[in-house]
């Protein structure tokens, strides 16, 4: 792939890793990848998405932006308020680079849709605040083929994984670790429980370096193992 002078320049600092240079980059910006959700954790997403240059970026999100997100959705602004939070990203993503192609899917994700969302995308990254969507992906992306790579934040506490059970037996998915959603009720939403708005930031950048290493086949790759953050105590740990 040629990169133009001014590629060379915004990717300068890829493509000087020995473990990503130009074949890295170029992966990067042919890849699609699909954001579930435009809140805590898809603002830094799809705002590092955007500037490592991936090719297309889709994000789903039905909800509108409200004063209460700002706290730690830092991809919409106060001017922000009452517009389509999927509008909002647009204009941030082509703020960050003018160069990505961002398709807007201002809906949610049903068990109607869900197959037709992902069939396009390489990636699939899950960011969603419920139960019921994170069960449907991972049934639509495991019977589909597709990575996975979600993350989960409440409280201080944060979740990341990779799940490509469509891609061979060796790898489990997300029924795998739970094998149903929880009885209503018995886990707070944000909204009920509270979460440190920082926390989106470092669960969101985490997932998003876990999808570019997927992209790029670099490292090792997080399928097989959970990473619990604890924010308070300042702790990793990483299980299979």
């Amino acid at each position: 792939m040629d990169f133009t002078d001014d590629q060379l320049h915004r990717y300068a600092r890829h493509i000087v890793l020995p473990e990503v240079g130009g074949v890295g980059q170029a992966k990067l910006m042919r890849a699609r990848v699909l954001v579930i959700g435009a809140g805590g954790l898809g603002a830094p997403l799809l705002m590092y998405l955007a500037a490592a240059g991936i090719g297309v970026i889709g994000v789903v999100d039905d909800d509108v932006v409200d004063l209460s997100n700002l706290q730690r959705q830092v991809i919409h602004g106060t001017g922000q308020i009452g517009r389509a939070k999927v509008e909002s990203a647009r204009a941030a993503v082509a703020d960050i680079n003018p160069e990505i192609e961002l398709i807007a899917h201002q809906e949610r994700v049903t068990a109607r849709n869900v197959k037709e969302l992902i069939a396009d995308y390489d990636v699939v990254a899950d960011g969603s605040d419920n139960f019921e969507t994170r069960f449907l992906l991972n049934d639509a992306c495991h019977l589909s083929g597709k990575i996975l790579v979600s993350a989960a934040i409440l409280r201080f506490e944060g979740q990341l994984a990779t799940f490509k059970s469509g891609l061979g037996k060796e790898f489990p998915c997300y029924r795998c670790l739970y094998r149903d959603p929880p009885p209503p009720g018995m886990i707070p939403s944000c909204a009920e429980g509270g979460v440190l708005g920082a926390l989106a930031g470092v669960m969101g950048s985490l997932q998003t370096t876990e999808i570019l290493k997927e992209i790029m086949e670099i490292g090792n790759s997080m399928a097989g193992s959970l990473l619990i953050y604890d924010a308070l105590n300042t702790t990793f740990r990483n299980m299979k």
